[in-house]
């Protein structure tokens, strides 16, 4: 029954523009529940062997740093690739990145048959820490530390070629650049799109999903950071992160407890890891009074778009006569002029991304594909993490002032996790600062 279904579907005329593109996919989209599936399965082969209690301290910190070197060369690798393609003077990328391409592909397969032992070891190390701040019962971690390293998972973002929209998005399996240039090709050359691929960040999951990375220092602190919202799913905290205050509370402590377990993780098995958490401050070179001034990106990405939007609004009102016409069933040769004053319009926006895209790159910023697709992406991230954003908001320094009077991270988390609203936080902080 399960093949006949299958079939079936797979049969199915494909009717829409959506179901074009998810059958160009197919095959390509994240599966979360096997994702989850096979992380469940890795830890618990992991901790069937217990392969890292038979190894001694140090041994078990040189395992992971050997990791650690070799996922950075792999990730040096993908980005040699990754600049390979976004070379518009490279004209077959495919061909020029080959042998990049092999040697990824096989540090990639040791990578992954030593990742679960790293991940073992890693946790271990933050656990015990975590005991130590008074997060133990009888001397083991609650609840148990479960992290899973992922390459993160892609996201297909599709936008019409006339305007800048999220028409459609699709979660995709994480893919190499090479795959991702020919999918974003094929779906654009065959259902008249503008499309690009853009990688996610991780997900608390159980084991948490963690953004891949090369940095040690990072790795330990998100660590710290997830197993924080984790522990928190158990209070009243946790269970209403979707409030907007409790949210920020949760963040704000998950935040602290990351980067203090991480530096004591640091400063236990990686000492020679602080100096990349608190480099030395190097003053700033002085600027000779006659150079040019540097290339503004912020500025510069904004006149693009405001120029590509003048395009596609022409196009735009050219779309709206043309309706009109189709209303009053008056096609005929005036319609047909206005169509192609349409594809010309955005055309000429295409054509005058691509320019700018080729002086973005002129000038050190490389980007892959500058088209609707992009804008329509990265436009909806107005706010990032600027510092300062928070404004006046008491959420932050109330939290910060509450860890500061607790003993341990654990008193200062047991103080937190039945907070919800500012409200509740600032008596609590007036309460245990008069203590």
């Amino acid at each position: 029954m399960l093949i006949f279904a299958a079939l079936v579907q797979r049969s199915t005329p494909i009717t829409t523009q959506r179901d074009a593109i998810f059958d160009l996919v197919r095959g390509r989209q994240f599966d979360f529940i096997a994702w989850e599936i096979d992380a469940l399965i890795a830890k618990a082969r992991q901790a069937i062997s217990g392969e890292q209690a038979y190894m001694d301290e140090a041994a078990r910190s040189e395992f992971v740093r050997i990791y650690f070197v070799d996922l950075a060369e792999a990730q040096s690798l993908e980005a040699q690739i990754d600049a390979i393609y976004a070379n518009p003077t490279v004209r077959n990328p495919a061909a020029a990145a080959l042998q990049l391409r092999q040697q990824r592909d096989a540090l990639r397969s040791d990578l992954r048959r030593r990742q679960p032992l790293m991940e073992a070891i890693l946790e271990g190390q933050v656990a015990a820490v975590l005991v130590e701040q008074g997060f133990g019962v009888l001397g083991q971690l609650w609840p148990p530390m479960a992290m899973h390293f992922t390459q993160v998972p892609n996201l297909l973002v599709i936008s019409p070629r006339d305007r800048i929209a999220r028409r459609y998005e699709i979660s995709l399996e994480p893919l190499p650049i090479d795959a991702i240039a020919a999918l974003e090709d094929r779906l654009m050359a065959e259902q008249d799109v503008s499309a690009l691929i853009v990688p996610l960040g991780g997900i608390a999951l159980y084991p948490a999903m963690i953004l891949e990375t090369s940095s040690l220092p990072f790795a330990v602190t998100i660590f710290a950071h997830e197993w924080t919202h984790h522990y928190l799913y158990f209070f009243p905290l946790g269970l209403s992160y979707n409030e907007p205050e409790a949210r920020a509370i949760n963040e704000t402590a998950a935040d602290i407890i990351g980067r203090e377990v991480g530096r004591r993780v640091l400063e236990r098995y990686y000492p020679d890891y602080l100096a990349q958490i608190n480099p030395a401050k190097m003053p700033a070179p002085a600027r000779p009074a006659m150079q040019t001034p540097p290339f503004d990106f912020r500025a510069e990405m904004r006149a693009t778009r405001i120029v590509v939007d003048h395009y596609l609004a022409a196009a735009a009102r050219l779309q709206t006569k043309l309706d009109a016409l189709i209303a009053r069933d008056a096609r005929g040769e005036r319609s047909d002029h206005i169509a192609a004053q349409i594809d010309a319009r955005v055309a000429e926006a295409e054509a005058f991304m691509e320019q700018r895209r080729l002086i973005f790159f002129e000038n050190g910023y490389s980007i892959r594909r500058l088209n609707q697709a992009y804008f329509a992406f990265y436009g909806s991230y107005q706010a990032g993490g600027v510092p300062g954003v928070a404004g006046e908001d008491p959420i932050g320094p109330a939290v910060e002032e509450i860890r500061a009077a607790s003993d341990d991270l654990g008193q200062f988390i047991a103080h937190l996790r039945g907070i919800t609203t500012t409200e509740g936080l600032l008596r609590a902080r007036d309460r245990i600062i008069g203590e």
